[in-house]
């Protein structure tokens, strides 16, 4: 079995100032002062290769006032940043030693096309789940409960990285999940799952029944 990382869960909180401050506008600049909160540990070699960061955040949003980034990592972040408000614990190793969970994860639902071997969006309700189910059991070691699979929210994330627009599907789902393979099961937590878990997708939040 794959050994258990050490991993920190941890969370940002930002006020409508240090928003303004830090100047983000979009899903790249909040990708910037998430990624800023930790030492860069991979060497060039690893960069160049898309060596996993360590880091996976998903925005949860708030109110009027105040956002809150929710980030799960390999190391612990800085906890005195000059804007914001990080709090960060160890998690547990047994956390992940369970069977059943109840999740929630915001994810960029696509697929490779067969024929073109381009990555094509899933759209629609009813193909996200399906995907979902699909991709649950093959790659990522749990099984979905189809019947209480909610879809809570569609969206689309645009942002410009280096002149070229970049566009990601996103969808929000929230079920119960059985661990069939623990292995696969302990990656898909600690890597994410899915695309595009460099600007906010993958992270499952998990609580265990």
């Amino acid at each position: 079995m794959s050994e258990i990382k050490a991993l920190y869960a941890a969370v940002l909180r930002l006020s409508r100032a240090d928003i303004k401050a830090l100047k983000i506008t979009d899903a790249y600049s909040l990708h910037r002062v998430i990624y800023e909160l930790f030492d860069d540990i991979r060497s060039e070699q690893q960069k160049q290769e898309s060596h996993s960061s360590g880091i996976l955040y998903v925005d949860k949003g708030g109110d009027f006032n105040h956002r809150l980034i929710l980030i799960l990592a390999n190391r612990q972040p800085n906890l005195s940043p000059v804007y914001g408000e990080v709090e960060s614990k160890l998690i547990p190793v047994e956390f992940l030693q369970h069977q059943h969970y109840a999740f929630e994860v915001t994810v960029n639902p696509c697929k490779r096309d067969n024929k073109t071997g381009k990555i094509i969006p899933v759209r629609e309700r009813e193909n996200i789940a399906q995907w979902f189910v699909d991709r649950a059991s093959s790659s990522w070691g749990f099984t979905v409960n189809p019947t209480n699979l909610q879809i809570e929210k569609l969206a689309v994330q645009t942002f410009t990285k280096n002149d070229q627009k970049v566009t990601h599907g996103s969808a929000t789902l929230k079920g119960e999940l059985k661990v069939t393979n623990q292995e696969q099961f302990n990656q898909s937590f600690q890597q994410g799952i899915g695309r595009g878990r460099a600007f906010g997708f993958g992270l499952l939040q998990i609580v265990k029944l």
